[in-house]
């Protein structure tokens, strides 16, 4: 299977399992899959694979449906929940690299046979934390601000609330990615790469995001239609009950 395929079958599954959670647990659960992708993005990002022509880091799917979450909550729920969204996804990844680093210090069993792989593959683990828990905050409360804003604007602009969404998403998604990608790869790959190979990486991830980000959009309409739905459907049980 190569690699292009498994990406591709990332996004379908990781966006559908985003709608799945929202339709099955409401703002639970997107909170839930935002702390889990931005757990499993920390440990993903250090494994460099090449994909569709370009070098680039595991974890941008992952990363990527942070902003998707973020999207939706801010459609459907408001602004607040979004950015509780944040801060769980900031929380979640100091407690992991507390967690994460405290697994190293450890003296293994005689036994012990895992040990050696663990500190291998964690050893990096806190400067891609730090990196991902700077830029992930900056990135995203900035993706959220935007969000409003652009919304703000086309409110005003058509007097109509639910149009232009595509505009709203796209617009603050695909700029805060540029943010994003160029401050991930200067934080967490300075030093570690030569200039060109940042330079893919800094090229190929922001190719992920924004393709991923345009895909994101049938999502987030179907997130507002899985809220929509709820809604009259807590509507009608109110009437019912009256």
């Amino acid at each position: 299977m190569t690699n292009e395929v498994l990406l591709m079958g990332s996004v379908v599954f990781i966006f559908g399992s985003a709608l799945l959670a929202y339709r099955f647990f409401g703002k639970a659960g997107l909170y839930c899959v935002s702390v889990l992708a931005t757990v499993l993005a920390n440990i993903e990002v250090v494994i460099l694979v090449r994909a569709f022509g370009m070098e680039q880091t595991l974890g941008n799917v992952l990363f990527a449906v942070t902003f998707l979450v973020t999207d939706i909550l801010s459609e459907c729920e408001g602004k607040k929940a979004a950015n509780k969204a944040v801060g769980l996804g900031v929380l979640a990844s100091v407690f992991f690299l507390v967690i994460s680093q405290s697994w190293r210090l450890y003296v293994p069993s005689e036994a012990d046979t895992m040990q050696k792989a663990v500190a291998e593959v964690f050893h990096n683990t806190p400067r891609m934390i730090f990196s991902s828990l700077a830029v992930y905050t900056v990135s995203q409360l900035f993706d959220v601000w935007l969000y409003h804003r652009w919304w703000a604007f086309t409110e005003k602009r058509f007097g109509d609330r639910r149009r232009f969404l595509w505009l709203r998403n796209n617009g603050s998604t695909l700029v805060s990615q540029i943010l994003n990608t160029l401050l991930f790869t200067l934080l967490a790959f300075w030093g570690t790469y030569d200039l060109p190979t940042l330079w893919s990486i800094f090229l190929s991830s922001y190719a992920i995001y924004f393709v991923v980000a345009l895909l994101d959009t049938p999502a987030v309409y179907l997130g507002r239609r899985i809220h929509d739905r709820a809604v009259a459907a807590e509507a009608q049980a109110r009437r019912e009950n009256a």
